[in-house]
């Protein structure tokens, strides 16, 4: 498969998709076990920097290949004439997330949906990422546990209640962070080479995921 870089802005998703819903699920320390762990000092949490793969046989020196180190800054997320936007300062990424009803519909009026559809997924295979509730309010993030192989019936939602914010370790399948509200902000840290490896879920399955933003 050739590698494209995904139009965040404009996805062009066809009309009549299918729906797959990713269950919700309240997060803890247990049922995140493989694919991150609850962050209570974000400024302390260690993130996890991937070394570079060697391309043969010869291995990729034990004092080098994991130096890039991180970034940092705050990811905005927020519902617009039922689109769902997304902001990373970190990388200087700019997204739209998704819908609250297929793209197809009319825009829905303003307020808080309690879904978001997504077409896309992505994961960063040379670090892990941190996400911490600025105001402190619920939020959610779909995640799969790493594999190529993916499907969207393998994500779940995780629901945190704003007290702790979330460390997903490297190649685990992610979309941001989701208020459950109009708008929110979030504390991210990331490794600072953001590879991505995307999945798009209107073009390979002919579906969108659904989302719950409420429990």
């Amino acid at each position: 498969m050739a590698a494209t870089a995904p139009d965040y802005l404009d996805p062009r998703v066809p009309p009549g998709l299918r729906l797959a819903t990713a269950p919700l699920v309240a997060a803890t320390a247990e049922n995140l076990r493989g694919y991150g762990e609850l962050v209570a000092d974000p400024k302390a949490h260690r993130i996890e920097i991937v070394r570079w793969p060697a391309q043969g046989w010869r291995p990729v020196d034990t004092d080098s290949g994991d130096e890039g180190g991180t970034t940092e800054g705050i990811f905005h997320a927020w519902w617009e004439e039922g689109r769902l936007m997304g902001r990373n300062e970190a990388v200087g990424g700019h997204y739209l997330l998704g819908w609250s009803d297929p793209p197809e519909r009319a825009a829905q009026p303003a307020g808080t949906p309690g879904r978001v559809l997504l077409w896309h997924a992505n994961y960063h295979p040379d670090g892990g990422q941190l996400f911490f509730p600025l105001e402190r309010k619920p939020f959610v993030v779909p995640m799969a546990l790493p594999g190529d192989d993916v499907k969207p019936e393998h994500f779940k939602t995780f629901w945190f209640d704003g007290s702790a914010g979330l460390y997903m370790h490297p190649n685990v399948w992610h979309e941001g962070v989701f208020p459950c509200a109009a708008a929110g902000r979030f504390f991210d840290r990331q490794g600072r080479v953001h590879a991505r490896v995307s999945v798009d879920f209107a073009k390979e399955f002919g579906a969108l995921l659904e989302v719950p933003l409420a429990r």
